[in-house]
């Protein structure tokens, strides 16, 4: 009796282990397949990431050749100002400096007398509360003096 319950043991657990097993697809073959794809996945990365490098390297060398450009379209149109008009217009459309344009060392606060506004509030001291501090603008009472006796509620 007890070699049968032993035997039906042993098949009805191969029953159940082999329903696992497909359930799960737990072999050889899958796991390749898996890595493999894994595999794929990283190298796709790293192909993405290049790509993505060189894009930029790409485009940071075209900004440069484009800013040389523009350097020399106003360069030149600079010095056309300067032989074909009156140094009075000549002066007043394009500066005869090389890089003038580039190089304004002239504010906008100095030009216009206006100040675009700051994203910080200015302080008038350096000890003084900024406007992002918590106390700002709140003044604290003074404790009341020997002649100021404050009025009591009569009970």
């Amino acid at each position: 009796m007890i070699w049968i319950t032993a035997i039906i043991s042993l098949a009805i657990g191969v029953v159940i282990g082999a329903l696992f097993a497909s359930k799960f697809n737990i072999s050889p073959s899958r796991v390749q397949e898996l890595e493999n794809q894994i595999r794929t996945l990283k190298d796709n990365n790293t192909e993405y990431r290049d790509s993505v490098s060189d894009h930029f390297s790409m485009t940071a060398e075209l900004v440069q050749h484009m800013t040389e450009s523009y350097k020399e379209v106003y360069q030149h149109l600079a010095s056309g100002a300067q032989d074909l008009c009156s140094n009075e217009v000549a002066s007043k459309l394009l500066p005869a400096q090389t890089d003038a344009v580039f190089e304004n060392t002239v504010s906008q606060e100095d030009a216009s007398g206006l100040a675009p506004p700051k994203d910080y509030a200015a302080k008038q001291s350096p000890g003084q509360k900024g406007a992002l501090s918590e106390d700002f603008g709140i003044e604290k009472a003074n404790p009341a003096s020997e002649d100021e006796v404050p009025i009591q509620p009569a009970k």
